[in-house]
């Protein structure tokens, strides 16, 4: 007689210091999450994501009613921030005396002062959606999110932070 076997592989264990409950709710849903990440963020970091999602959930101790709607929640934040990183890894970042490209000359003093006294001198408005988009190395949407516009506002917030710079460092 033929026998059908299911194609998935069983969780791994859960680690050892884990809370009990965590390591329950592991086995009993580990292969759901790592599907539910695969599908959204790719099988190869797929295990990796759920291993953090739990990780994050012996960390903050909830009732957890609903375990799959609490787990989905965790794992596409912990898929979110893998993002985040990976994107922030790819950015160009500030060059340092050891790593200047060729033909490229480093700002004096004099340079990075002035550009810090422009800034300075932009409405706060303005001035908080181009410091976390120049130096904290957020995107728009990130932008939005953290001080609580549309997408829309940052982009023309930033359009004449740009301008009103660019005035300054002509004038």
């Amino acid at each position: 007689m033929f026998e059908f076997k299911k194609d998935r592989r069983p969780a791994a264990e859960p680690a050892s210091d884990w809370p009990a409950a965590v390591a329950d709710l592991y086995r009993t849903y580990g292969n759901w999450v790592v599907a539910f990440l695969a599908r959204r963020f790719g099988r190869e970091i797929a295990e990796d994501l759920a291993q953090e999602t739990f990780l994050r959930l012996t960390q903050h101790p909830l009732d957890w009613r609903s375990p799959k709607a609490l787990l989905a929640r965790i794992a596409l934040n912990v898929g979110q921030d893998h993002l985040r990183r990976e994107t922030a890894q790819k950015r160009p970042r500030l060059v340092t005396g050891e790593d200047v490209p060729e033909g490229v000359a480093l700002p004096d003093q004099h340079e990075a002062l002035l550009h810090r006294q422009v800034v300075a001198k932009l409405p706060r408005n303005l001035r908080d959606v181009y410091v976390l988009s120049r130096f904290g190395g957020l995107t728009y949407a990130e932008i939005a999110t953290h001080l609580g516009i549309s997408v829309k506002a940052v982009e023309k917030r930033m359009t004449q932070a740009l301008k009103l710079c660019m005035a300054r460092y002509r004038g």
